[in-house]
Parts: structure tokens; C-alpha cells; sequence
């Protein structure tokens, strides 16, 4: 197959039911599953010709896997555990992406803008696995709440991040004012874009009771939220954070009829289903062209680095709310650090990376094979840490 096709979306589609079928079967993380099938597929004679490229993961696919985990989160759990998943996301996202980026530039020899860039980029997590991993165990909810809402929260302080270091090797002033500013307009605009625009679509959708128009506003939330905060700078992955939340808890309320419910969140999860199955099989894709990047030195140093990093986000600031009632367990904190899978925001930021950036083809292909450690290696590894720790259920209740 050259070029897409309807077939080739047919293929991807059809290796996405198999695979989740097989994955279930077997009890193997479903992301893992579908990288192993990319990587077939891409080795076919005929191949398979989709492009992975920051617009199409970015645009199309980012949106609905980031309101539809929000819309999953009930607003009191994520309230009662705003402080913990807040304290890892944003601080933790800092400590992290400093730690890769002064070991880039030191142990790689990266400029300061391609190292930084790449801590920056590298920070977002996707725990599609570990959630995988904690249903088919039954783990406590309340580490369950806290992998979802600080992977949500640490993805739009990765993007906002990685925006800003973007602005700067546009030419953008990298002044302490200029660089405060950004970092507002991005954060709050995000935010206000999209709660704004999910309460007026809520407006119309109080109107009717047609599960199928409030399907589609619901929609427009998701994508027109994003679409607009990037359209004016701001934080797209915010803005559909914060609308997907207004949706959830507020729309629940009065807005989605009762008997809409079932049908939005059915629709939901079968986007966020699309979305992860095209996206993790084009990982697989992409990864069986850039297979020698995987044995790289440069790569074993940006995987360790990125370990690094997150045990130093974990560990130590989990220690802080320790004497606290959000204090976590330490492990609850093991599951957290290992569980810090990464996935298609640091793949779409990968590929977003400007073309002055003198390393952006070595660090396109260093992200790639941090992404494939993390889904092969953590991933798969996850059930077994899992079961060892004793958190399954019957082991552990919440």
C-alpha cells in the first residue's frame, strides 16, 4: 500500500479489533499488542504508508484521547486529589525535564535549546497501559485517580513547556517577564477557552434530550476548545482538559439528559479507542524504520536520564505529603514512577520540533526508542510489578 487509502485505514482498523481481541486473551497491555502489529504490518512486502506527523497526532487524535479521559474523571476524586496529581504534574514535570535536559547537553553534547526541548518534550506520560493493566487487575481507585489525573495535568504542563521553548528558538524574547507571560496566557487562556466553550455548548445541549445532538456538541467541545486555545497561543491540551471536565460534572448535572449519558460515554470511549489504536500502530510503523536508532549509545543515556528524572519528580516530592492527608503510598509511589509510560504527546511534540534545532533528527529518533522502552519494557512489565506489590483487590482494598 502507497499513500492512505480508505484500505489502508480498513487494514489499521481491522489489526486494531484482532489485536484487541488477542490482547484480551492473553492479558497483554493493548498498547503493546498494537506496536508489535505496526511494526509487522510496516514489514509486509507491500508495506503500509500512513504518516505519522505532528498535525495528524496533534490535531486529530490528541483531542479526544485527552477529553475523554476527563470526562472519565469524577470531579470530587480528581478535587480531593488535586494537590498530589498537581505537585507531580507541574513541579514534577519541571524536575524531570531539567534533569534530561542538563544530562542532554552534558552527556550528549546537545546544544542548550535541542536539549531542553527534548526534556521538555519527553516529560509527557500516557499510562494507556498501566489504566489496561489496573482494570484487568482490579487496583485500588484511588491510584487509578491519581496515574489519570496527573498524566491529564503533566501532558498540558509538557505542551505548555515545550510551546514556550518553541516561541524562543522562534526568536521569541526569552526575558523572565516575556517568558512569565507566555506561561500565563498558555495556562489560564487554556483553561478559560475551554470551559468557556464547553459551558455554551452545555447551553445548547439543555435544550434537547436527541442523544445524538448532544453526541455531536460534546464534539465540538473537544475540538473546538482545542482549535481555539491553539489558534490564539494558548494550551489546546488544557483547553480540551478543562472542557471535558465543565462536561463531565457540570453537564452531568443538567445539560446531557439522563439517558444521553450512556450514549456520550459509549461514544467516548470508542474515539479515545480509534484514536489510541491508529496512533500506537503507526508508533509501530514508524519504530520498524528507525529500528538502529534503538541500540544507539545515545539512546541507553536518554532512557536512563529519562528514569532519572521521573524518580526524582516521584519520590521526592511524595516524601513532602507524607506528615499530610494526601500523603501516597510509597507503593503507590513505585507504581507512579514505573508507570510513567510515554506515548503520542511526545511523539507529536517530537515531530513538532522546529528545523533549527541543530539535533531535531537525533531527537526525533531518540524519543521514538524512549517511547518503545517504555511500552515494550515498562509496559509490559507493569502487571507482574503489580501483582508483586500486592495491589491487586483481593490484596489491597482501597
Amino acid at each position: 500500500m502507497t499513500g492512505f487509502s480508505i484500505v489502508t485505514l480498513g487494514v489499521i482498523l481491522l489489526t486494531a479489533s484482532a489485536v484487541a481481541i488477542l490482547s484480551r486473551r492473553l492479558q497483554l497491555p493493548y498498547s503493546v499488542g498494537l506496536v508489535c502489529a505496526g511494526i509487522l504490518l510496516a514489514l509486509l512486502p507491500q508495506g503500509i504508508e500512513f504518516p505519522l506527523s505532528r498535525d495528524l497526532v496533534f490535531t486529530v487524535f490528541l483531542p479526544p484521547l485527552v477529553f475523554e479521559a476527563a470526562i472519565q474523571l469524577n470531579w470530587r476524586d480528581f478535587r480531593s486529589n488535586l494537590l498530589p496529581t498537581a505537585l507531580l504534574a507541574f513541579p514534577g514535570v519541571a524536575i524531570a525535564s531539567c534533569i534530561v535536559a542538563i544530562g542532554s547537553y552534558f552527556l550528549l553534547g546537545w546544544s542548550f535549546l535541542g536539549a531542553a526541548m527534548f526534556g521538555a518534550l519527553i516529560a509527557a506520560t500516557d499510562p494507556v497501559s498501566v489504566i489496561t493493566a489496573f482494570k484487568q487487575l482490579s487496583v485500588p481507585g484511588r491510584l487509578r485517580v491519581l496515574v489519570e489525573s496527573e498524566s491529564l495535568l503533566n501532558d498540558g504542563a509538557a505542551a505548555v513547556g515545550f510551546s514556550l521553548l518553541s516561541g524562543i528558538a522562534a526568536g521569541a524574547a526569552a526575558t523572565v517577564t516575556a517568558v512569565a507571560g507566555a506561561l500565563v496566557w498558555s495556562i489560564v487562556g487554556g483553561v478559560a477557552a475551554g470551559v468557556a466553550v464547553a459551558f455554551l455548548l452545555l447551553l445548547l445541549a439543555g435544550r434537547t434530550e436527541d442523544h445524538m445532538v448532544e453526541i455531536t456538541l460534546t464534539t465540538i467541545a473537544a475540538y473546538g476548545s482545542f482549535l481555539l486555545a491553539e489558534h490564539f497561543g494558548m494550551s489546546g491540551v488544557l483547553a480540551s482538559l478543562s472542557a471535558g471536565l465543565v462536561v463531565r460534572n457540570l453537564g452531568w448535572r443538567r445539560a446531557i439528559s439522563e439517558q444521553g449519558r450512556g450514549h456520550v460515554l459509549a461514544f467516548w470511549e470508542y474515539a479515545a479507542f480509534l484514536a489510541n489504536s491508529v496512533v500506537f500502530i503507526l508508533i509501530g510503523g514508524q519504530e520498524a524504520h528507525r529500528l538502529t536508532g534503538l541500540f544507539a549509545a545515545s539512546t541507553a543515556v536518554a532512557i536512563g536520564l529519562v528514569l532519572v528524572g521521573r524518580a526524582a519528580a516521584v519520590y521526592p516530592l511524595a516524601a513532602l505529603l507524607m506528615p499530610t492527608r494526601w500523603k501516597i503510598d510509597i507503593l503507590h509511589q513505585h507504581v507512579l514512577f514505573w508507570g510513567g509510560l510515554r506515548g503520542a504527546l511526545a511523539l507529536a511534540l517530537a515531530l513538532a520540533l522546529p528545523e533549527n534545532v541543530p539535533e531535531r533528527s537525533e531527537i526525533i529518533v531518540v524519543a521514538f526508542a524512549v517511547v518503545a522502552f517504555s511500552i515494550f519494557v515498562q509496559g509490559l512489565t507493569m502487571p507482574s510489578l503489580i501483582r508483586r506489590l500486592g495491589l491487586t483487590a483481593p490484596a489491597q482494598s482501597d
